[in-house]
């Protein structure tokens, strides 16, 4: 079922996730065959959208420059993307890249919260974001590993109050201590979930395309998920319920 946009059109709710890859066409398989992924021929700027049942789920870039980290990033909507950057700022965090026009698609920006964790910003224009979510082989979920999980919820439920906290809102994203799942020296960071209609099934389907688990499934309050690297070192997780 497609998903509702109108449910995207808040600010701070996740519109898109994209993977900055050094091969898109491994990733094109590894993907394809993991989540059963098309990919046309056409481009979002540099980035080749993925699709399912013909609607954009994700997209996977490549890398310009190799010293950028091959990750999954989620993007969050926004009406006015360069008074978010502001705000951003204004609260502790910075813009790493900032604002810049995607063809005719929208506005894209990259920020990093006051500990570093870095995610996306989104000011859509043709392209209002996910045509599908919280189905097999689509997001579901975005979680911040974080240090300081009380300065998170003021950073981010300052930014994004009505996504969290508004009337009818559903959050679509939480906070925990990167110590609940990582290593005490991993660095604060969003972890992109998708969701899979068998975890055991799909970690399978990963090992045998060159992936890896990272950390085996474990329990959480919104499923049960388990973080695996793609066969180029890009994390994410999967997550059934």
């Amino acid at each position: 079922m497609a998903e509702n946009r109108a449910s995207a059109s808040t600010e701070g709710v996740p519109c898109w996730v994209d993977a900055q890859l050094p091969d898109v066409e491994a990733g094109k398989r590894f993907y394809g065959e993991l989540f059963g992924w098309s990919f046309a021929e056409e481009t979002y700027g540099a980035s080749v959208p993925a699709r399912l049942h013909g609607e954009p789920v994700a997209a996977l870039s490549p890398k310009t420059d190799g010293r950028m980290p091959t990750v999954w990033t989620v993007y969050f909507a926004t009406p006015d993307i360069r008074a978010l950057a502001e705000r951003i700022r204004a609260g502790g965090g910075q813009i790493v890249i900032p604002p810049a026009r995607v063809d005719g698609l929208g506005l894209a920006a990259l920020a990093a919260d006051p500990e570093g964790a870095v995610f996306g910003l989104w000011q859509p224009d043709s392209h209002q974001g996910f045509g599908r979510r919280h189905e097999p082989g689509t997001f579901v979920w975005a979680q911040l590993y974080a240090r300081d999980t009380e300065a998170a919820n003021v950073f981010y439920g300052g930014l994004f109050h009505d996504a969290l906290f508004g009337p009818g809102a559903e959050p679509e994203f939480g906070r925990a201590a990167v110590s609940d799942v990582f290593p005490p020296e991993m660095p604060p960071h969003f972890l992109v979930h998708f969701r899979v209609a068998e975890l055991e099934a799909a970690l399978g389907t990963v090992a045998r395309l060159g992936g890896r688990v990272q950390v085996p499934p474990f329990g959480t309050s919104y499923g049960t998920v388990a973080v695996v690297a793609d066969n180029q070192g890009a994390s994410f997780a999967l997550l059934e319920r």
